[in-house]
């Protein structure tokens, strides 16, 4: 039994993984992933075949004891969880339907009308900080869509934007990393208590700036940014979209975002209420304020939070809830022993993998170069089942920049790449060619500067 759920984990993983070729939604292969998972451990568990182990450590055999304290044991551990996981999709839906209600009122758009220059170099550099201040604040997705979207307009031939856009990925990857609510990853650290957004901050926005400017500096004096650029029609076009609530939502969302931690530092709840309080109140706001002067029912609905509802990746918070589901099945059902006591499959492999790899520094590298390949969701999250480092350590800032930054490596290597990908047909093997060695000299230098900062012992 042990093995069938281990080999559905794996045919999950790879179903994921090659999402594009099969041209199946990874959130199809996830939940069903962690749904068979999930019924392979009950069915086991009931049968008498498995023992679960729980958050708290605790074994439990229906063979071994009374049977419904044991099945209230596993059902217990289920909603454990459950309830893990779902903090995670709040605090993402919550996140996700401000930044939609922000673009509803052509907030982006003031963002827009500041860039003026036409020099490459120039705009590069304006760009790249841009992607990497916003991926701090709204992730380093919702940055990269909004700055490519901008990129269209800033350079309109299309073989000198794909560099543009390429390396916008890179900078909203690194600027992702060092905060809160940059990152599905950080934001996972975060609300399981294994770093605080003080500290993750502290540690890991010097690598991740080192990760965004080294590919800069030499990507300055490449040819593709030589020269200058044309603006495509003046940004003037976007001065015309304005609302007449365009600033005010700008501001009220972005500092309803940037309050979460501020409300989980001052009442002590975790980031979700924060979240879901911030949203509240950016909803509240966008009830009141006008976007045109004389605004009628229906262009009331088009500027509603309603609107912003609909216009949600629901099939990405189902794949988080299938990745982050089927991990902590695994790292509830008992593979063997560790010092004479029963460990979980994740924990029993991070202790085989310790005495293989016996640096951590070097397992964390591999890590941030496996999140290239594989999402970096589930590679954190198991990280995060495999060790028990206490809030903060060294190692969980590590964990966070280089599965935050390693995904550059490869354009399909995060959700940033990915999508720049599909807005601008970028090439695999182009990127491969012109931006993977950038990425990786970033992420490298990175690294070694976390490391000989003395934060890695």
């Amino acid at each position: 039994m042990i093995s069938i759920i281990i080999f559905t984990f794996v045919v999950g993983y790879l179903a994921i993984t090659l999402e594009h070729p099969l041209q199946l939604d990874k959130a199809v292969s996830a939940l069903l992933m962690a749904t068979l998972i999930w019924a392979f451990i009950s069915v086991g568990f009931n049968e008498g075949w498995l023992s679960i182990i729980n958050y708290e450590g605790e074994v439990f055999n229906i063979n071994f004891a009374d049977t419904s304290e044991q099945l209230w044991g596993f059902r217990s551990n289920l909603i454990h969880h459950f309830s893990m996981v779902s903090e995670i999709l709040f605090f993402l839906i919550g996140a996700m339907t401000i930044v939609e209600i922000i673009d509803l009122h052509r907030g982006f758009a003031i963002i827009k009308k500041a860039i003026k220059t036409t020099n490459k170099v120039r705009l590069l550099w304006i760009l790249g900080v841009l992607a990497f201040v916003l991926s701090a604040i709204i992730d380093n997705l919702t940055a990269t869509i909004i700055l490519v979207t901008l990129l269209r307009k800033l350079v309109p031939k299309r073989d000198y934007r794909v560099w543009f856009a390429a390396l916008i990925v890179v900078a909203a990857n690194a600027g992702g990393a060092w905060s809160p609510i940059g990152d599905v990853t950080t934001t996972m650290l975060w609300i399981n208590n294994k770093v605080t957004a003080p500290g993750l901050a502290e540690h890991v926005i010097f690598p991740a700036v080192v990760c965004f400017i080294v590919p800069f500096i030499i990507a300055s004096r490449m040819k593709a940014f030589r020269g200058e650029t044309v603006l495509k029609k003046k940004v003037i076009d976007d001065d015309s979209q304005r609302l007449l609530s365009s600033k005010k939502m700008l501001y009220t969302g972005l500092g309803a975002i940037l309050f979460v931690p501020i409300f989980k530092a001052v009442t002590g709840l975790p980031p979700y209420i924060g979240m879901l309080f911030s949203l509240g109140v950016v909803w509240l706001v966008s009830e009141y304020v006008k976007p045109v002067k004389n605004l009628s029912k229906n262009d009331k609905y088009l500027y509603s939070t309603h609107k912003a509802l609909s216009n949600i990746e629901f099939s990405g918070i189902l794949f988080f809830l299938g990745i982050l589901l089927a991990v902590a099945g695994l790292e509830s059902l008992v593979f063997g022993e560790i010092n004479g006591e029963q460990a979980g499959t994740l924990l029993y492999a991070a202790n085989s993998l310790s005495e293989a790899v016996p640096s951590m520094n070097t397992v964390v590298i591999i890590l941030g170069g496996l999140s290239a390949v594989i999402d970096n969701v589930p590679l954190v999250a198991a990280s995060m089942a495999m060790y028990d480092f206490p809030m903060d350590d060294k190692i969980w800032h590590f964990i966070a920049y280089s599965a935050g930054t390693g995904g550059s490596l490869l354009v399909i290597g995060s959700a940033a790449g990915v999508a720049a990908m599909g807005m601008e047909k970028i090439d695999f093997m182009w990127y491969l060619k012109n931006i993977a060695p950038l990425a990786l000299f970033g992420f490298l230098a990175g690294a070694l500067s976390f490391i000989l900062s003395g934060f890695i012992f």
